[in-house]
């Protein structure tokens, strides 16, 4: 099976209907990268001996030191299959999601013991992306050797992993059903043509009649495998099913049904029987798959040498005699299993079998890959909609256009590159060289003597030698010229980076012409800018947003740590394309029409939420800390790179090993400088919440004897200056500095379901808030498809669903803005009655004149609404969850003003215009005039958006609504990590000990059937988490693993601002109540860390401390 040339790989290349994509996906410390070793090995590239210790798709240092991949990387194999022989691109990956949307199938490894989180996160996205997945359960010699289990114990305890998994697929497409169910319902009661009679609502439906039977894993199948990566042997029942249907005499279809299941075997019969349970039989799996396994194992264990040699020659194997006589049994296990039950040829028949090639593509999944966003295929252009069929067909012909999807851009030595490495050197070149050798130690010699004798050469003429100093001559310096020299970069950058790209239609080749779409380029934006269409020729386009036109300068066939150099790639492969560095940020879409849409953005299941500021160590090497950081941002999909306001370089990454990554990469390859990092920048959230009915003692309020009430009331009205006017229910009342505006606000925090709603439907937020703001600039230039209309409607309706009460009231027909950044989960109310302005139905008012007075600053009033979501009072944090009401919005004094203003200007410019009759020509030309600006003037005084009243109605805006905020009980969120961690039953008081301490909370504690494994589940802030990896396995040894995943934003209970003010609390907490309030504490770090005033008493040379009056 090992690949002789690469010209064999290219010709396997353009069968694509033998071509399988699969990308190798699992939960940490499953097995991936030994998985992959023992498929490698099987194509000759490593050795079968060092598969599983090489770690050969773990190219980088830290990997091999850590024992974990951090990043994908991607190699080319073959499987020969009878007459057949199958091109399989296999990619390791650890962020699964990176390749879900290049590939088309994904094969996911099972741990043996139960279903963890990270598989289960898999395969909820492999679902969402519509990748028909296969199953590897992997380590099943563990139940063997490390838990003893006995072959029926095994089996029962796979069957619970699989219907484990089977759970979490059926809940997905239990979900899927009802929804479609739900929407054909809505249809059809929007539809008023439906039939009446179908009044019964049955949610069950959808389930019956839909087949579900090829979703689930099951061995019968074909879809699962049973493997020992690190012994180098893994099955499928097929494989069992063919030998014993020879032996036995029972056909292979009917074992394939019956080796997996309730099922045994009649020796008299020669029948195959079902309940073996409850008459007391071994099933099939055990007794002819599992206590053959277990024999072997025992045997080798117990290093039995006859039994040894008796399963050896009765499977017709040989074994090595180094193999033979190893004191390791590993290794013997190692050499038996793998001639035996060959873990590369299990995989790889399976994948080969079960998953679809490139041309077997679903419109489904097609469709899913062009729409991005809120936006549906029906409302592409039909040039764009035409495109679907190349996707379909995959073709190479010359007529085909290219479609190229680039997922990701990754870094590689600029050494590595295959035009830079060292070629071999031919035999001319060598006779050359020798020739060269001769010469020097000729010279050598005839310096040492006092002269320089003349040598023959091979051809009997003599050789003359250069003067020391001088160059050589002719030949000579031919042959220097034709030593090979790699052709390098730049010295400071030694980094070159390749597009992890596939193609999906049409072949790419070396120096065509394509353009590059950004992920927010349109289609529907070209045709606005290009007269001609998508017909205009590519050479002379105008600027087009998101779009490049550049040439495929360098393709690679991906190797693992190697890149082969390629002229031509058909379609349905994995390639690398060099050189497009300066046109592709992160990912893009390559094709040769510019109607092809940009491809659906990658979704990571893991959201960067770690944040530190870097800065280097010498001010001078500022601009390669930019430059190196630039080049992360590139080489890295998950990481985000920000400058803050405070000129602040920030690096946002997703976990510590993942920051830890990336600030080495910076070091040592992208900057090469040294860095000095801050602590972890800890995102929070401010909020509001109702008035608390119990005190800090669990008092109800409005019943205690108030002993400090004087102190509180001074600390509520240092909160409110002077001139602003606060009522009951928090209204504020507040004018702007020229006193002739006044803006009427008060807040109220949402409930959490809507601001769940919020945060999910951010992209349709997005997209109607450009619709509003077109409408509102009278460009109708936006058009609304009509399913994009009804995820609106929809989205309407839910809230609406949620807001409900007295307090409520068509409060969703009144939103204006969402924030901040206009599609946040914060909401702006217009109440005011002189001007309504919604963004479902765009600016509406009394009359069109009044609207065009109030619609220009009413621009000013969200954009200081922004500015307040943007930054809180509190530790200046994004607002989360909070309704600003505008309950009045008075311009009458301004009107009045602006009114007087002209008529005044208009009596100056009638003097100036009578004081000169010299001419009749210039007292025209001055009425005229006069006549212009009045008309100007005269429709609206406030159409000058730009003028002092608009910044002033920012800033008044925003303080109205800080001040909303501080009159209601303020509260801050802390971002939430889920931890899942897996411990032994002597080891739970400890891991509990390090949650409370990081204050944790335990949300469940499971304990696995058949082990001695506890599952607890909890929630820990991420403010608390760095280091918890580290300290949760010193305080177990090791014996507890923690998985941490971002989750949600909570609420912290503690009030930041509270005293004591009742005689309980001061009994409780004393005068001072300096106990540790967690919200205080993380509210003064980020002051601190932004250079905020922090009300703190700090004791500073305390034996100098003076605190009786004769000693001042």
């Amino acid at each position: 099976m090992v690949l002789n040339s690469l010209d064999k790989m290219i010709h396997l290349q353009k069968n694509t209907a033998n071509i399988r994509n699969i990308c190798v996906l699992a939960h940490v410390d499953h097995g991936k990268t030994t998985l992959t070793d023992c498929l490698i090995s099987s194509s000759g590239i490593i050795s079968s001996r060092l598969a599983g210790k090489l770690r050969y798709m773990d190219s980088r240092e830290d990997e091999q030191i850590r024992g974990i991949t951090m990043k994908s990387s991607a190699i080319s194999l073959h499987y020969a299959t009878g007459k057949s022989i199958c091109f399989t691109e296999t990619q390791l990956c650890i962020f699964h999601v990176l390749l879900s949307l290049s590939e088309l199938i994904a094969c996911l490894i099972l741990h043996f013991s139960f279903c963890c989180y990270q598989t289960q996160a898999v395969l909820r996205q492999a679902w969402l992306e519509n990748i028909r997945p296969v199953l590897v359960i992997n380590k099943i010699d563990r139940l063997i050797v490390e838990l003893k289990f006995t072959p029926q114990e095994a089996y029962s305890h796979l069957k619970n992993i699989l219907e484990q998994i089977n759970a979490l697929t059926g809940t997905l497409f239990t979900s899927k059903v009802l929804e479609e169910r739900a929407e054909r319902e809505t249809e059809s009661q929007v539809n008023p043509h439906s039939e009446q009679g179908e009044q019964v609502y049955d949610w069950s439906t959808g389930l019956e009649d839909t087949d579900d039977s090829q979703l689930y894993f099951s061995p019968e199948q074909g879809n699962v495998v049973f493997t020992s990566a690190i012994d180098g042997w893994g099955f499928g029942i097929e494989h069992f099913a063919r030998i014993y249907s020879q032996k036995i005499g029972i056909r292979k279809e009917v074992l394939m049904k019956t080796l997996w299941g309730d099922y045994y075997i009649n020796m008299k019969a020669k029948k195959i029987m079902k309940g073996d349970q409850a008459k007391g039989k071994k099933p099939l799996f055990v007794q002819l798959i599992l206590e053959n396994i277990w024999s072997l194992y025992d045997a080798v264990l117990k290093k039995d040498k006859d039994k040894i040699d008796k399963i050896v020659t009765s499977l017709g194997l040989k074994i090595g005699a180094r193999e033979a006589r190893h004191s390791d049994p590993k290794v013997q296990i190692n050499a038996i299993c793998s001639q035996w039950l060959p873990i590369s040829h299990a995989v790889l028949a399976m994948v080969c079998q079960k998953l679809p090639s490139p041309l077997d593509i679903t419109a489904e999944r097609v469709e899913r890959l062009m729409c991005t966003g809120s936006q549906t295929f029906d409302s592409l252009p039909p040039e764009t909609q035409a495109l679907k069929a190349a996707f379909m067909k995959c073709g190479s012909e010359e007529t085909a256009p290219v479609i190229i999807f680039v997922s990701k851009m990754f870094a590689v030595d600029a050494k590595a590159l295959p035009q830079n490495k060292p070629r071999p050197l031919t035999q001319e070149e060598i006779a050359q060289r020798r020739e060269r050798a001769r010469q020097r130690h000729a010279e050598k010699l005839a310096a040492a003597q006092g002269q320089a004798p003349l040598e023959p050469t091979q051809d009997g003429s003599a050789l003359e030698t250069c003067p020391k100093g001088e160059e050589p001559r002719g030949d000579e310096q031919q042959v220097q010229s034709m030593t090979p020299k790699p052709v390098l970069q730049e010295e400071d950058n030694q980094e070159s980076f390749i597009a992890f790209a596939r193609v999906f239609s049409g072949v790419a080749r070396r120096g065509k012409k394509i353009f590059v779409l950004g992920p927010k380029y349109s289609p529907l934006e070209f045709l606005r800018r290009v007269p001609l269409g998508f017909s205009a020729p590519p050479d002379d386009l105008p600027p087009v947003p998101h779009m490049a036109y550049c040439a495929l300068e360098n393709l690679y066939l991906l190797m693992g740590r190697e890149l082969e150099y390629l002229e031509e790639v058909p379609p349905g492969n994995v390639l690398g394309i060099g050189g497009l560095q300066d046109f592709v940020l992160k990912s893009a879409t390559l094709c040769s029409l510019p109607s092809c849409p940009p491809f659906i953005p990658l979704n990571f299941e893991a959201t960067p939420i770690v944040r530190v500021a870097v800065e280097p160590k010498h001010p001078s090497e500022m601009p390669q800390l930019v430059k190196g950081m630039k080049l992360l941002n590139q080489a890295d999909p998950c990481v985000q790179i920000l400058i803050q306001e405070t000129g602040e370089h920030v690096l946002v990454t997703a976990g510590e090993v993942h920051l830890q990554r990336c600030l080495d990469d910076l070091k040592e390859r992208f900057a090469k400088i040294h860095i000095s990092v801050s602590e972890p920048i800890i995102p929070f959230r401010e909020t509001i919440t109702k008035p608390p009915k119990v005190d800090m003692v669990n008092e109800e309020i409005g019943k205690q004897q108030k002993v400090a009430v004087i102190h509180q009331m001074k600390e509520d009205q240092n909160k409110i200056p002077e001139g602003i006017q606060v009522d009951s229910v928090g209204l504020i009342t507040i004018t702007t500095p020229n006193k002739l505006a006044t803006l009427s606000v008060r807040a109220m925090p949402l409930p959490e379901e809507v601001t769940q709603i919020l945060e999910e439907n951010s992209d349709l937020i997005r997209s109607m808030e450009q619709l509003t703001s077109s409408l509102n600039e009278g460009e109708n230039t936006q058009v609304i498809h009509q399913k994009t209309q009804e995820k609106i409607w929809e989205f309407k309706g839910k809230l609406e669903q949620h807001l409900t009460g007295r307090k409520w009231r068509n409060i969703v027909d009144q939103i204006w803005s969402f924030g901040p950044r206009k599609c946040g989960p914060n909401i702006l109310v217009n109440k005011s009655e002189d001007f309504q302005n919604s963004i479902w139905t765009g600016p509406a008012a009394k009359a069109s004149k009044e609207a065009s007075r109030y619609r220009d600053l009413g621009n000013s009033i969200v954009s200081g609404f922004q500015l307040a979501t943007l930054s809180g009072p509190m530790c200046e944090e994004p607002l989360m969850g909070v309704c600003f009401i505008l309950e009045k919005w008075d311009l009458s004094k301004f009107e009045e003003q602006g009114a007087s203003d002209l008529a005044k200007e208009g009596q100056e410019e009638n003097e100036t215009c009578s004081g000169g009759n010299e001419n009749q020509e210039l007292q025209d030309g001055c009425s005229e005039a006069f006549e212009k600006r009045t008309s100007q003037k005269g429709e609206s005084p406030l159409t000058d958006c730009y003028g002092p009243i608009s910044g002033q109605l920012i800033a008044t805006m925003k303080e109205a609504c800080r001040y909303a905020l501080q009159v209601k009980p303020q509260r801050l969120m802390a971002a939430m990590y889920t931890c899942d961690i897996m411990a032994t039953g002597d080891v739970l008081g400890r891991v509990y000990a390090v949650l409370s301490k990081r204050e944790g909370r335990v949300l469940q504690e499971e304990m696995k059937e058949g082990t001695d494994m506890f599952i607890i589940k909890a929630v820990l802030p991420v403010a608390e988490s760095f280091g918890f990896a580290d300290e949760i396995r010193k305080r177990t040894s090791g014996l507890a693993s923690p998985q941490l995943v971002f989750s949600h934003w909570e609420i912290i209970p503690s009030d930041p601002f509270w005293v004591p003010t009742t005689e309980e609390e001061y009994l409780h907490f004393g005068e001072k109540a300096d106990s540790e309030n967690q919200a205080r504490k993380y509210m003064n770090a980020v002051r601190k860390r932004k250079g905020l005033y922090v009300e703190e008493k700090i004791v500073e040379h305390a034996e100098k401390q003076r605190t009786l009056s004769k000693n001042k």
